[in-house]
């Protein structure tokens, strides 16, 4: 008897300090990652409160007045808002739940979380200590500088073609013949 298929986007993670070079190289792959044929969905987790709203704006005059979801649609795009309202941060499976089909959620942050990521390391980020040595999930690391790290796959941080290329092989993501 053979295992059923499990069905659903491939996961991939870019974990780093701050100013590591995490953001510019997600923005890079997904360039490249959807002009390759792919539909790409981006998670990016932060460490502090944050707004996507105007103040004044009509969603955020929604938020304010206590709404627990507001959602913005226009003929171009839609947003959904959740305010927790001192609920706790939803973990990061609900998160993934919650994406519609895609072939690549491609993740920003969540460092320890047990999904295969590639680390960015640039000489300008705020903190340098290496996350590889106390992390197996991570599988290769992207940096702006030379790296001793024995046994994993090393990039240049700028090399987004041969990181791509190192994601497909990774993920098992291939475009379906059309």
């Amino acid at each position: 008897m053979t295992s059923p298929k499990i069905f659903g986007p491939k996961i991939f993670g870019i974990a780093g300090w701050k100013n590591s070079g995490k953001t510019g190289l997600a923005v890079r792959l997904v360039t490249e990652l959807t002009r390759r044929g792919y539909r790409v969905s981006t998670v990016k987790h932060a460490h502090h409160d944050f707004d996507i709203d105007k103040v004044g704006a009509d969603s955020f005059r929604h938020r304010e007045a206590g709404a627990h979801e507001v959602t913005i649609v226009s003929g171009t795009r839609y947003a959904i808002m959740h305010e927790l309202r001192g609920a706790p941060e939803p973990s990061f499976s609900e998160i993934l739940g919650r994406l519609a089909p895609c072939d690549l959620v491609l993740i920003e942050g969540y460092k320890r979380e047990p999904i295969p990521k590639i680390e960015a390391r640039r000489l300008e980020a705020q903190n340098r200590e290496p996350l590889a040595p106390t992390d197996p999930h991570i599988v290769a690391i992207a940096a702006d500088h030379p790296v001793e790290d024995k046994g994993l796959h090393l990039f240049d941080l700028n090399d987004t073609m041969a990181i791509a290329d190192f994601i497909e092989a990774t993920t098992g993501l291939s475009r379906e013949p059309g």
